[in-house]
């Protein structure tokens, strides 16, 4: 399943369109509002409607408000009309099918979808079926936008292939409905399109563009479409590059050059065939597409100066004489932050450095004000006095910024379906106010942002995949700037004591939030919220006092400039630290840029570690003086015996078990059980043993895996063998015979509670690369073992232990170490236990068989199961008579292996 959602334009969420400095302007639309003159009865009681249409008043008036962009004025008049007709279906379908338009455009889907819903039943009752059929496009169209694409799928063709009877496009085929096929099929496509299937979305709409008259409409949707797919391509090419696979990055890179080439051909071609039917609406939304182009690619290959800036000029020239309408809005807010060869993704979050007509964007955002307010459509003004709101916030003039982002406040707070607008101007509120030093009115802000956000994260998601990644870098700044906020008032005692904790709570909250935003974002979907706790951290810890008794969670946040630690624990203790080096001096605070260096100078030591005798462990003291030791009092042994660690950012690719504590002479899994997890909420913590069965899964050959190649796995046979012996009730798949398909029967087959895989693991900055290598050269990527562990042939009996002994995340990528920490909950298992770098020596197979012995007997948790193994090896110089190789006493062999999800 592909989950990258590259640039879809979806006017469900604006906000997108805005935040992700892509053009507003490309959403098909195959319908208008129906009155007398293009009224398509076919039945013979269509004279007779026509005739009664004609003469109605109401439905007249409500076309022309339709048509002057008076959309609101428009519904009161045909309500009217519905009301006398209520009992004629062949009248009150075509009033159906206008409301649904006129919901439509106000962004009110659900009262859209009622509309369409009434349509398609009314012309089935007058057996209209080819105005059914086409009321079906409409209402898938509607679906789309909510970001529900199964529902739209199913409207317009059913499954994939050929199209199942009674569906929009077989209607339109059997009918010879060229218009209605065409509708459909591009609706279609820009369905896929928004699901990330972007070959299946060119397949449909260059179906449709065959039979298309009014060509500008698919061909500009056709140019999204390869926009989409290059984009997916270019950043395929950047995480192979990361990852090593050579041959890969080139062929994407080469792929991608291609597609962004045809992108603009169609683009190019939308343009021509609009301006031929003189259609200056559709002709504005190919030229924003094509600067749209210039702007992703850098590329002069692909957009030159000379085309750049005629597009430019001609986008102003063309936006004088445009109609009052939603285009003229949303066109002058792009031409007005537009930038030639910008990364930055969000003009509402950061100022613009480099804009392309600087002179003209105050100009342009007034006028864009101007005819929001004259249209009188809430979602319209909420945006353009937005939009110059943050002009006046770049421009430091903040007592407008703050007048016109109220004013944007105000109108969408009027509109129940504004919410995608509403949260980007509350958090300018909150900047704004933060600029004039009125802190808590800013958190007020910040924290109605976040709460906003928070309701319609679940469409963002649905609604772009690529933009998961760009979330991270754009919208986290909320979540982290209103943790922060938070944090800074109670360290400066602004907060009186009787509020502390109630502050720390909010806190905790919105770190845990962001934490689940961040797991969705870099799987795509929402499968990994399946088993979301719907009570917060707090109360979860009141709920499990038992388990957690002797339990202690550490949370890690990375803030503007400096990092903190969240402790907390079933009793109620709640305590934040900032990471302070006692050594510096008057400035305590270590800088988020000096612990992220220390951290990986102490991964690096780990990974080249064994290569020296003696482990130097000056680096694991330090760090554990910063984060483990100002808890000291709270995390006395006789009282806490596990620390389980919820990180962000670099944290998570750190081994917690290896920092070491210079005073007592103690790596620290010596003294605690070790464990981490993405989120609490997204945690069973219960103790459940089911180890009859496991399914041992090696691969010992030299492999090559897109271009890359993996070598041999020499120490695997020995730790395949010892897990053999440790479950003798087992089945195994070994080099040849460990194929996807055969690891595919053997689930279908029977349960495994244990399922262990001795092999590369590749974990990427995108799900794609993140794979396990296989026999034959191979791969099982994460959403293919998402696929085969769904569909078991007993799921109510889930996976207890997935094992990946030979992981490897890349060193100071906190995505891909981030797809390692939410490999449990992406699949479906309760625990994993793996390895942040593969050894690649025998202490593996130790390791491996002293946690199955521990956790087998059943008298300990998982975490303690690793960290007896682990105890087990640092004293090799202490217990000649284990057998076990005294070098493997350096934390290098042992730290690696790490319990993810249950720990108990």
């Amino acid at each position: 399943m592909n989950f990258i959602k590259v640039m879809n334009k979806n006017k469900r969420l604006r906000l997108l369109q805005f935040l992700f400095c892509t053009s507003l302007l490309i959403c098909i639309s195959f319908g208008q509002v129906v009155s007398a003159q293009n009224y398509n009865g076919q039945n013979r009681q269509s004279a007779e409607i026509k005739k009664l249409i004609s003469k109605e008043i109401l439905v007249e008036n409500g076309v022309k408000d339709y048509h002057n962009g008076n959309f609101s004025d428009a519904i009161k008049h045909w309500q009217s009309a519905l009301v006398k007709y209520q009992n004629q279906p062949s009248a009150t379908a075509i009033i159906h099918e206008n409301l649904g338009r006129a919901y439509r455009k106000l962004g009110e889907n659900q009262a859209a979808i009622t509309s369409f819903s009434a349509a398609i039943r009314d012309y089935s009752t007058v057996k209209n079926i080819p105005q059914m059929g086409r009321m079906q496009t409409e209402l898938a169209q509607v679906y789309r936008n909510l970001g529900q694409p199964k529902k739209a799928i199913a409207l317009l063709c059913g499954k994939q292939g050929e199209c199942q009877k009674d569906t929009a496009v077989e209607i339109a085929t059997s009918y010879k409905d060229k218009k209605g096929k065409v509708a459909a099929l591009g609706v279609l496509g820009e369905v896929y399109r928004l699901i990330g299937n972007y070959d299946r979305a060119i397949t449909y709409l260059q179906t449709a563009q065959t039979d298309s008259e009014d060509n500008f409409l698919v061909a500009n949707s056709l140019g999204n479409a390869y926009l989409n797919r290059a984009l997916l391509r270019d950043l395929r090419a950047k995480s192979a590059a990361k990852i090593g696979l050579d041959k890969k990055k080139t062929e994407f890179n080469r792929k991608s050059g291609d597609d962004f080439l045809q992108a603009r051909e169609y683009f190019q071609s939308s343009i021509k065939s609009a301006r031929e039917q003189n259609q200056s609406l559709a002709q504005m939304r190919g030229l924003l597409n094509l600067i749209k182009l210039a702007s992703h690619t850098n590329k002069t290959t692909v957009i030159d100066d000379r085309i750049f800036n005629n597009s430019v000029q001609n986008s102003l020239q063309l936006l004088e004489n445009l109609p009052d309408s939603d285009t003229k809005v949303y066109g002058a807010i792009d031409l007005a932050y537009l930038q030639r060869y910008s990364q930055a993704n969000s003009p509402f979050t950061d100022c613009p450095t480099q804009l392309i007509l600087p002179e003209q964007s105050l100009s342009l955002l007034q006028k864009s004000v101007s005819t929001s307010n004259k249209l009188k459509d809430n979602r319209l003004q909420s945006y353009a006095n937005g939009a110059l709101g943050h002009f006046w916030e770049c421009n430091q003039n903040y007592p407008k910024a703050l007048q016109y982002t109220q004013n944007a406040i105000f109108a969408a707070d009027k509109n129940l379906n504004a919410k995608e607008s509403l949260y980007l101007w509350e958090w300018q509120a909150g900047r704004i106010l933060d600029k004039q030093n009125k802190q808590k009115s800013a958190i007020e802000y910040y924290q109605r942002a976040y709460e906003t956000l928070e309701d319609i994260r679940l469409d963002i998601l649905t609604a772009k995949r690529d933009i998961q990644f760009d979330f991270r870098d754009i919208v986290k700044p909320l979540y982290r700037t209103l943790a922060q906020s938070r944090l800074e008032l109670l360290q400066a005692g602004a907060i009186p004591n009787s509020e502390r904790d109630a502050e720390l709570s909010k806190v905790v909250t919105t770190i845990d939030a962001l934490k689940l935003a961040e797991l969705q974002n870099y799987f795509g979907n929402d499968c990994v919220l399946s088993g979301l706790n719907p009570k917060q951290v707090n109360q979860l810890l009141e709920d499990n006092k038992a388990e957690f008794a002797n339990t202690v969670f550490l949370s890690s946040i990375i803030l503007d400039g400096k990092t903190g630690i969240l402790l907390q624990s079933a009793d109620k203790t709640t305590k934040f630290k900032w990471i302070e080096d006692s050594q510096q001096g008057t400035d305590k605070i270590v800088s988020t840029q000096k612990l992220e260096q220390k951290i990986a100078e102490f991964r690096q030591g780990l990974i080249k570690g064994k290569e020296a005798i003696n482990y130097d462990t000056a680096t694991a003291a330090q760090l554990y003086d910063w984060i483990i030791r100002p808890f000291a009092e709270d995390i006395q042994p006789d009282k806490v015996k596990t620390l389980v660690f919820i990180q962000d950012g670099f944290l998570r690719s750190v081994p917690m078990a290896a920092l070491y504590d210079n005073q007592q002479k103690k790596y620290l899994v010596e003294t605690y059980a070790i464990a981490t997890t993405p989120s609490l909420r997204l945690t069973t913590p219960k103790p459940n043993r089911n180890n009859s069965k496991a399914l041992i899964l090696g691969l010992t050959e030299k492999s090559t895996i897109d271009g890359k190649t993996f070598p041999e796995l020499f120490a695997v046979k020995k730790e395949i063998d010892v897990v053999k012996n440790l479950f003798p009730n087992h089945s195994d798949l070994i080099d040849e015979n460990f194929i996807p398909q055969n690891f595919q029967q053997k689930l279908q087959q029977t349960t495994y509670p244990i399922i262990h895989i001795a092999s590369h693991a590749q974990f990427g900055i995108i799900p794609e690369d993140t794979f396990i290598v296989t026999g034959k050269n191979k791969k099982i990527t994460i959403s293919q073992l998402e696929n085969s562990l769904q569909n078991l042939k007993n799921p109510s009996d889930s996976i207890e232990i997935l094992a990946l002994t030979a992981c490897q995340t890349a060193l100071g990528d906190d995505r891909s170490s981030l797809g390692l920490a939410g490999v449990a909950l992406q699949v479906g298992v309760k625990s994993a236990v793996a390895s942040l770098w593969n050894v690649q020596d025998n202490s593996t197979s130790k390791l491996v068989e002293e946690f199955y012995k521990n956790y087998r007997d059943g008298e300990m948790s998982i975490a303690e199961a690793l960290q007896k193994a682990q105890i087990k090896m640092i004293n090799a110089k202490k217990l000649p008579s284990e057998g076990i190789d005294i070098k493997y006493d350096n934390p290098s062999y042992w730290a690696p292996m790490i319990v993810i999800g249950n720990w108990l």
